[in-house]
């Protein structure tokens, strides 16, 4: 993506109003603006937590502990979604001095749809088709691939897209990328009404079948899909290990994101 700063600092405004201070509920949940906080809350198996906040040092302390209050009834733990743009400056202290606990930083990237490649076909290795994912029988492999490549349980991700795919599966995209008989990398795509975006996540590899161009196959196919709906941007919360190839297909870096966790949330 060839964008001065001018740009990336539009799109991230775009993103924050969008996305984070406008943004549209997952399947069964509901997003609040509760004073200078903007939330998301559902049951135990649905990603509970703050996606905007505007703060200060005078107003930080008591808003996390509204939070912890609002959330803990509702016996889940939760996550304040943290950018490296929020204030106060010393947010992350301040969440960690309240019990929250930090996981890997991540980096928010954006894409214009229109300088993706999208023919998929072309990146995949021989050998290796993609297959959409539509009921609770590729659910299941799309855990399974989770589990492999990210050595994590995708209990509570399984029961959110099994819960998405039932309510409102207009928004959801599953692919799966199949050698034979074998799933070897899974992903999916958000599709957010209202807004100008659509997400991607998962892509996870088994570590066999890693450095074939899979992954990237699956970017082009989700731009393709995104690209047919009329959206004009793919956003990806992307790990260390995703960065530098996004970055070689287009995407530019808008800032960081890091997940400070209270409780169980998963």
């Amino acid at each position: 993506m060839d964008l001065d700063h001018e740009d990336l600092t539009a799109l991230l405004t775009l993103y924050d109003r969008r996305m984070r201070l406008g943004a549209p509920a997952d399947p069964g949940t509901r997003v609040e603006r509760t004073g200078p906080v903007v939330r998301q809350s559902g049951g135990p198996d649905d990603w509970n937590g703050v996606l905007w906040s505007d703060l200060d040092k005078d107003t930080a302390d008591a808003a996390i502990a509204e939070q912890v209050r609002h959330f803990g009834p509702l016996g889940a733990g939760f996550e304040w979604k943290l950018y490296a743009h929020d204030r106060p400056a010393d947010l992350a202290e301040r969440l960690r001095a309240a019990g929250f606990v930090p996981e890997p930083t991540e980096a928010l990237m954006v894409a214009r749809v229109e300088d993706l490649a999208t023919d998929a076909d072309a990146l995949l290795p021989e050998g290796v088709r993609l297959v959409p994912v539509t009921d609770p029988a590729g659910v299941d492999l799309v855990a399974q691939v989770h589990e492999q490549a990210f050595r994590s349980s995708a209990a509570g991700l399984r029961a959110r897209m099994l819960a998405h795919l039932a309510e409102s599966p207009e928004t959801l995209s599953l692919v799966l990328a199949m050698a034979g008989d074998l799933p070897v990398c899974a992903a999916r795509m958000e599709f957010h009404p209202g807004t100008e975006f659509a997400s991607l996540w998962g892509g996870g590899t088994l570590p066999a079948w890693r450095g074939r161009g899979i992954y990237r196959a699956l970017v082009a196919h989700r731009a393709r899909l995104a690209a047919e709906r009329g959206y004009g941007y793919l956003q990806v919360d992307a790990a260390d290990t995703s960065r530098p190839i996004l970055l070689r297909l287009g995407f530019a870096q808008l800032s960081t994101t890091t997940p400070y966790v209270y409780g169980g949330q998963g």
